[in-house]
């Protein structure tokens, strides 16, 4: 072998401090990793820990919340179809409900849980969370003045599903609008007016509400006779036809009460006004009443009561007078009547003179 191949062998000085230089700095990574490692796995595991508590608990409260709606479902579905469940369950408007208010539980449980445990996330990893806590703070504060009326509207509309204050299938005015709920939402409800119409009312902008489905209805009737008419026999009748409608479908389950004759409203000269109340299943009244006219009226005729606007009797040709139909003797019938000459046109003059 050659000397400049031994030479060309042989290491060289700058090789040898390249060599070392390289097995320090992996001496020197190898010893932060071993004193940072139980560091690491430390953090690792905090966030695998807080992350797969932050999903179960999720898990588990969303599950029990399906099933708590689930259970208030099918406890509407039992009664539905019997005759107490006609009067108090309506079946869409308990699905809707709880549907919107398991929707809300679900959507609140879940942001808090999971929000929560993103910021025990962020605070494993040394990270200072107060000027992101106050940037989220200022930023909700704007959002909340940006978007007022959603907030509003969205509150509004929780509120009224947690209180219950109508539902689906109720008459309610609302100011804004009456009719008939046919959606409730967390933002807008749906209603139907009488004639057809379906009005979408803001949750925020309904001030008041007045519901006409919840607990019982009046149906009122006003009974005007004449005066001359015997009272005893008027209220007879009248109680005969009411106790007569309780007995027979469907109107013995529309009523909720007997029919009362609350006794004269109004005493006048050519009438009186007999006053007749009876409470109804609510949102029933308006039929009640009709068929509690008909028949009052069918009663009062049977017993030879009449009521103010019937036409009244015409009196015997046999007694009548026969001057009665004939005119009064009119003035200008005479040509000679002072009426008849001022009533004669002037002649012309006569221009051939």
């Amino acid at each position: 072998m050659s000397l400049y191949a031994l030479l060309a062998a042989a290491p060289s000085p700058g090789a040898a401090d390249s060599l070392d230089e390289a097995a320090e700095r992996a001496g020197n990574a190898a010893g932060w990793v071993e004193e940072n490692w139980s560091t690491w796995l430390n953090t690792g595991l905090r966030i695998v820990l807080i992350a797969a508590i932050a999903i179960v608990l999720r898990y588990l409260i969303r599950r029990a919340l399906t099933n708590l709606i689930d259970r208030m479902n099918r406890s509407a579905q039992a009664v539905e179809g019997t005759a107490l469940g006609g009067l108090l369950v309506n079946a869409e408007r308990r699905r809707q409900r709880s549907e919107a208010i398991g929707s809300v539980l679900r959507s609140v449980t879940s942001f808090l849980i999971l929000g929560t445990a993103a910021l025990m996330i962020l605070g494993a990893f040394q990270i200072n969370l107060a000027p992101l806590l106050a940037s989220a703070g200022v930023a909700g504060v704007a959002l909340g003045f940006g978007a007022r009326n959603l907030v509003t509207d969205f509150l509004s509309g929780v509120f009224m599903i947690l209180e219950d204050q109508y539902g689906v299938g109720d008459s309610i005015d609302a100011g804004v609008a009456s009719g008939e709920v046919i959606e409730v939402g967390l933002r807008v409800t749906k209603l139907r007016g009488d004639n057809g119409e379906i009005w979408y009312v803001r949750n925020g902008e309904v001030k008041r509400i007045g519901n006409l489905s919840q607990g019982w209805s009046t149906a009122g009737v006003d009974v005007t006779v004449r005066p001359a008419e015997d009272l005893e026999l008027v209220r007879k009748a009248i109680a005969e036809a009411g106790e007569t409608m309780t007995k027979e479908e469907p109107w013995s389950e529309r009523l909720w009460g007997p029919v009362e004759v609350l006794g004269l409203d109004a005493v006048l000269l050519d009438s009186m006004t007999v006053r007749v109340m009876a409470k109804t299943m609510p949102g029933k009244s308006l039929g009640v009443e009709r068929e509690l006219r008909w028949r009052i009226k069918q009663a009062l005729d049977a017993a030879g009561i009449r009521m103010i606007g019937v036409v009244p009797a015409q009196p015997d040709a046999a007694t009548a007078d026969p001057t009665a139909s004939m005119a009064a003797p009119s003035a200008y019938a005479s040509a000679t009547s002072p009426q008849s000459l001022a009533a004669t046109p002037i002649a012309p003059p006569n221009l051939s003179k």
